[in-house]
């Protein structure tokens, strides 16, 4: 009887769960949802359905490259970005490497496309209302200041989720949770707390950092999947949460590579690498490699024609197995396909630098162009080093919105990086950046709701205002 009475318990319990779910179907069906509650596939056609990300509103405390780098990307994705700047001041990047007098630097225009910029004093009590109200109107608050910065000027987690529980505050950092957690990180800093210096350069040199900014840009890249991810969890949890990118963090996950050599090591010699060919022994750590193949492919930086007056006439070489053939054919050593000393990739190893040599040859006869034409035909990878002015200049490149001109009311046209990923039904623009505070007003009426009357009183405060003018008010 037991049994039957809890069996009868059970069944009655799921037939509210069932008449929920039964109601939310049809709930979605009249909203024109399919079965499973999502929308019916859009009848627009692609590219005008709107962008990715349209209707998520960000609040940007970010400066520099790191923290710019991520909340450009989600403004091209169609987020609603708006950068809080420090009046009279701004993204100190404003300032810094100008070309062009009067006119913000290239450092900041290039990371702050599609964004609109509010000036508002975070110490000021109208400025901490001003951005107490935009934490409760925005989904994400993005920052990149030093450990303990936003703490500091009162806006810690606690509050700004008390202020907006769906809040997500996303923050990028030098370091993780540990010893070194409130220590200040630049981009170099990162590469070489990351791993990437130590493996990067020659093994008779020192070791070096690399010209990509893996360790600012990077770490906003990674940032910028975090909050779509905590996005997207939102929308089943109803809450937001923290999302963390540590420089140091972002870096190794680009070095995933070195760090499984590092095991490796443990086993015996890495002997893809070209010192195990020349018979130089390895230490206890991974090694600079120079210019090896990442991938245990032997790869080198061949010359070519020009190379005496152009810096950049250079074209990096991989000798894949399943390429050794049209390899030999191409360089005219033909006999190297069934030589027992040439034939295979172990016998190979020893001889790689007489064999890039002899690759090399062939290479000075040609242009970059025209040997990556040649390998191409015949399936050798192959990728000429390609200047900046070059990639300025490529055509295909403008094509794809890869490389973009944006017109500049203070500096004219100029050169910028567009969107790096592609979206079929999300296309993106690229917009120039905001003058420093352009959009003060428009924000605080529109977005904010504040009366022309309040928006007089406020400029009156000093809350938005520049402090050289403050005190001329005074």
């Amino acid at each position: 009887m037991a049994k039957k009475a809890a069996k009868k318990s059970k069944a009655k319990s799921k037939k509210p769960a069932k008449r929920a779910a039964k109601k939310m179907r049809v709930v979605a069906r009249k909203n024109g949802a399919n079965g499973n509650g999502l929308p019916k596939p859009s009848a627009r056609p692609y590219g005008q359905a709107g962008k990715a990300l349209e209707g998520v509103k960000i609040l940007d405390f970010t400066h520099v490259q790191s923290g710019p780098t991520c909340t450009q990307l989600l403004a091209w994705f169609g987020a609603d970005v708006i950068k809080i700047e420090r009046p009279g001041v701004g993204d100190i990047t404003r300032g810094q490497l100008v070309d062009v007098k009067g006119a913000d630097s290239l450092y900041f225009t290039m990371l702050n496309h599609n964004k609109r910029s509010i000036t508002v004093d975070s110490k000021h009590k109208k400025g901490k209302e001003i951005i107490e109200r935009l934490i409760k109107h925005c989904d994400v608050l993005v920052e990149n200041f030093a450990p303990g910065a936003l703490d500091r000027m009162g806006f810690t987690w606690e509050h700004i989720h008390k202020l907006n529980p769906r809040m997500i505050v996303a923050s990028v950092k030098g370091f993780g949770p540990g010893p070194y957690e409130d220590c200040k990180v630049y981009e170099n800093v990162a590469q070489c707390t990351g791993g990437s210096a130590s493996t990067t350069g020659f093994r008779d040199g020192p070791p070096l950092v690399t010209g990509a900014q893996i360790g600012d840009s990077g770490t906003g890249l990674h940032l910028a999947l975090g909050i779509v991810a905590a996005l997207y969890q939102r929308n089943r949890t109803g809450r937001g949460q923290k999302v963390l990118a540590a420089m140091q963090d972002g870096v190794l996950n680009l070095c995933r590579v070195k760090l499984r050599d590092q095991q490796r090591l443990k086993h015996g010699p890495l002997t893809e690498f070209s010192q195990y060919g020349e018979g130089v022994p390895f230490g206890d750590a991974t090694p600079r490699a120079g210019n090896d193949s990442g991938g245990g492919q032997p790869g080198w930086i061949l010359k070519c024609k020009g190379w005496e007056t152009d810096p950049n006439a250079y074209i990096y070489f991989i000798t894949q197995a399943p390429v050794w053939s049209p390899i030999c054919d191409l360089i005219g050593e033909p006999t190297w396909k069934t030589d027992p000393e040439y034939a295979t990739p172990k016998a190979r190893l020893p001889k790689l630098k007489q064999i890039f040599a002899r690759i090399e040859d062939w290479t000075t006869t040609k242009t970059k162009f025209e040997v990556m034409e040649a390998c191409n035909a015949v399936d050798i990878p192959v990728g000429p080093i390609l200047s900046m002015k070059e990639i300025a200049e490529d055509q295909s490149l403008r094509k794809t919105g890869t490389v973009v001109e944006v017109d500049h009311p203070k500096r004219g046209k100029y050169l910028t990086v567009g969107n790096p990923i592609k979206m079929s039904d999300s296309i993106s623009d690229v917009k120039r950046s905001p003058l420093l505070g352009e959009h003060t007003d428009e924000i605080l009426t529109d977005v904010l709701g504040y009366s022309k009357k309040e928006l007089a009183d406020i400029k009156l405060s000093g809350a938005i205002t520049p402090e050289e003018k403050k005190q001329a008010a005074a």
